[in-house]
């Protein structure tokens, strides 16, 4: 039996990004906000090609992107 993050085809950083937002909404509104300013990210990646630096991007925005684009796929 497949893992249900493997059959909806997302990874499992992706999964634990969603459980932890579902958590995260689910509590009290003083808890709650105290752990959505924990689940705030401000990371950045560079894709690495022929021994060179590409552009710097937001990991937020391209998971944003990326998730639009899988959701588009899937209908």
């Amino acid at each position: 039996m497949a893992f249900a993050w493997k059959a909806a085809g997302i990874t499992y950083n992706r999964y634990l990004a969603v459980a932890a937002r579902v958590v995260r909404r689910s509590l009290k509104d003083d808890k709650r906000l105290q752990a959505e300013r924990r689940g705030e990210m401000d990371l950045r990646f560079a894709k690495w090609e022929g021994g060179k630096q590409g552009e710097n991007k937001s990991l937020a925005d391209a998971n944003q992107a990326d998730m639009a684009a899988h959701a588009g796929q899937s209908q």
